[in-house]
Order: structure tokens, then sequence, then C-alpha cells
């Protein structure tokens, strides 16, 4: 009886001592950022950043007063350099600010002096990790290896922040895909220039959610967001088939990646389904479909299409003839995945509805590897809630520069 009445105590004890924040509480996920410190060479400047692990990365510079930003993902800030501001006054630049921007994401600002003209190289370091920004003017060859800062490892070639030091890298093979070494890998090609798509615009505002978000809107967003990183940390030549609010028809959004004579073409939607419950991510390529319900999808994006009953054998032959079909699955593969794990791991559970061939116009008429995104659903109040936010906007950005990284990489040129 005493012994019972010990364990009674002991659980009370435990119940009402023990802080609340410790009870079910989760492990924390965030890395932290430990230590800042920069430097003036004489050709460029240098900030390093102390971190655990490698931590994916947003960057985005903005006007009036002219700034840059760098955003981290799944990240704390140590409490000792929380809303430091540093006062530089070098090399164009006035201040360097460390907040934490929310739970888990930390933002370093670079503030420049009016009209400063400048490039940078983000890419990690490991041993110790650390992430290191040097700003060069823009005329500048830009820091050479002998400047660069000891370090006892390699960059990270695997992290896909790394990729924007543009530095040449030493060929390797290209890995097969799925169904084996496609002309593109036979051949050694390689991508250079991206166009993006923003779904829908101008009289056509795709779906629209209970509060009134219009798939065009975010879609527009996050075709610029991607657009960034894929400038900044991939290095690569993209365009956007609108940078604007305006209609444009589905053929000429195709017409425009060939006359860029792009590598890749990536059409950028949001969802919507009658099961409210519905979420996730679902990407296609062009095919053929049995599934009804994908055929109803397509009926609903190539609603704007202009093309005439007449064309049917045509329009049937180029879907036929699609030679770019195994480097579009393979992509789209690669794009569904990653960008379903980033949802996951930063926002929790959410549907895998699939990677699937449709007879989507935007697709048709493309002569480059292609593929349509379906990134989240408007029709979900909790997806809805979360595309409302910049958090959940860069991570979709980030999931599909991840997703497009690895299929550069399987090329052997990433």
């Amino acid at each position: 009886m005493m012994r019972l009445k010990s364990n009674f105590l002991l659980l009370l004890f435990l119940i009402f001592v023990t802080p609340y924040s410790t009870i079910g509480e989760q492990p924390d996920a965030r890395v932290e950022v430990t230590s800042v410190r920069y430097h003036q060479h004489p050709d460029f400047f240098r900030i390093v950043l102390q971190i655990a692990k490698v931590r994916e990365f947003y960057a985005a510079e903005l006007k009036n007063p002219d700034r840059f930003y760098l955003d981290l993902f799944q990240t704390k800030l140590n409490s000792s350099l929380q809303g430091k501001i540093y006062e530089l006054k070098t090399f164009d630049l006035k201040t360097l600010h460390l907040t934490q921007k929310s739970s888990s994401t930390v933002r370093l600002s670079l503030e420049f002096l009016a009209g400063a003209k400048y490039q940078k190289k983000i890419y990690y370091l490991q041993n110790p990790c650390r992430l290191v920004i040097d700003i060069y003017k823009e005329n500048s060859s830009g820091p050479s290896k002998e400047k660069a800062e000891p370090t006892s490892g390699q960059r990270l070639p695997s992290a896909p922040a790394s990729v924007s030091n543009h530095e040449e890298q030493p060929p390797r093979p290209p890995l097969p895909s799925p169904s084996g070494y496609s002309l593109v890998r036979q051949l050694g090609l390689r991508v250079r220039k991206i166009v993006l798509d923003p779904g829908h615009g101008g009289v056509d505002p795709g779906c629209i959610s209970s509060s009134g978000i219009k798939e065009k809107d975010v879609a527009l967003d996050l075709a610029r967001r991607l657009k960034k990183i894929l400038e900044v940390q991939g290095g690569f030549e993209v365009f956007l088939t609108r940078d604007g609010d305006y209609t444009m028809s589905l053929e000429k959004r195709t017409a425009l990646a060939n006359q860029k004579r792009a590598d890749l073409f990536i059409s950028i939607h949001l969802n919507s389904s009658p099961r409210k419950n519905r979420t996730g991510v679902e990407t296609f390529y062009l095919n053929f479909s049995p599934d009804p319900a994908v055929n109803e999808l397509a009926a609903l994006e190539n609603a704007s299409s202009n093309k005439n009953i007449g064309e049917i054998k045509f329009i049937v032959e180029k879907i036929i003839k699609n030679s770019k079909y195994e480097e579009s699955k393979d992509l789209a593969e690669k794009i569904h995945y990653n960008l379903l794990h980033q949802l996951r791991q930063n926002f929790g559970p959410r549907d895998d509805l699939g990677v699937k061939g449709g007879p989507f116009w935007v697709l048709i008429g493309s002569e480059m590897p292609a593929v349509l995104v379906e990134a989240s659903h408007l029709s979900n109040p909790k997806e809805e809630e979360a595309l409302k936010t910049d958090l959940y906007r860069e991570s979709i950005a980030t999931g599909l520069f991840r997703g497009i990284m690895e299929y550069t990489k399987s090329l052997g040129k990433g």
C-alpha cells in the first residue's frame, strides 16, 4: 500500500512540477545559426554563417532601399544574434541585419548604397558546416580559388544551394532514366534555359478559393519566386511566359518556350477538388490517359484553347509522336517527389496524388521536356490558408527547385 501511495505521489510530482512545454514536446527539427563573421578581401566581401547542417534557402533582391535578403528554412538564430545590426560601410554595403523572421526561418538582410552594382555567390562549406555569401562588384571576375576561406572540407556537391558557385565541375556520365538512356542522355545534353509558365491570367482566373484567392495570382507569384532561386542558386537563364496579369493562349505559351529554345518547360498551377479534405501534389507529363479524373482536369485546363475539331488528327499525331516523353516523365517524377517531400517535411502530411500522363494543351506544342504541376489545393481550407503565407510559397518554390536540380544532375551536368 505504501508503495502504491509513493508511486501516486511521484506521478503527481511529474505532472505538476515538470514544465508543461516538455509534455508531448516534439523534437526541434531546426538547426541553429551560432555565429556570423565577415571580412573585406581585396576583390570581394565575404559573410560566413556558422550553422549545424545544410539547409534550404531562398534569396531575393529588393528596392527602396536597395537590399538583398536570404531566408534559411528550418533554422533558429542564437539568442545572442537576434536583431543584431552590423554597420559595414564598405564595398557599397551599409548594414548587415540578422533576425528570426518566423519560428523556423532566419533572415539575413544586406543593405547596399543606392544604385550599387554587385554580384553574389552563395554556397555551403563543411568541416565545420557554414554558409558563405561572397559579394563582389558587377564587373569583377569574382573571388579566386586562392582567396577562398581555408577549410579542411570541400564544398558540398549534393546540396542544392551549392550549385550557385557556378564553378566548372569535371564531367560526369549521365544516369539512365527509368526507361534507359534517352537521346538526351546519349548525346550528353544539358539544361541551360528554363521557361516557367504561370497558369491562367487575365480574364481566366483559374480556380478560386472560398476566400477569393485566384489561382492565376498565386501561380504568378510562385513562378517569380522559383525564377529567382533558379537564377541565383542554379545559374540558369529563366523566362516567364507571362510576368503580369494578362490573358495568354495555351498555344502561345509553348510557342514562346520554343522561340527561346528552352531546355525545360514547367507550367505551374493550383488544384481544386469537390472533396474539401483533398490535399497534396499532382504532376503531369504529356500522354493520353484512361483516368476520368485526369481527363476532367485536362478539360478544365484546356478550356481556353482556340483549336478546332478539324485539327484533332494533327493534335493526336503530336501526342503520339511526343519524342520528349521519357525525359518529361523523369522530370515530372523528380519535381513531384521533391515538392511533396518539401511540403510534408515542413507542413505535415498531405496526399501524394501521383505522376500521370495527361492530354494538356499547354504541353502539346513543346519541343523540350515539359511538365504541369498542381502544387497545392485552393479548395482545401488548410492549404488555402498556407498559400496566403510567404513561408509556404517559398517552400513550394524550393521543392520545385530541388526537383529541377535532381533532374539536371541526373544528366551529369548539374
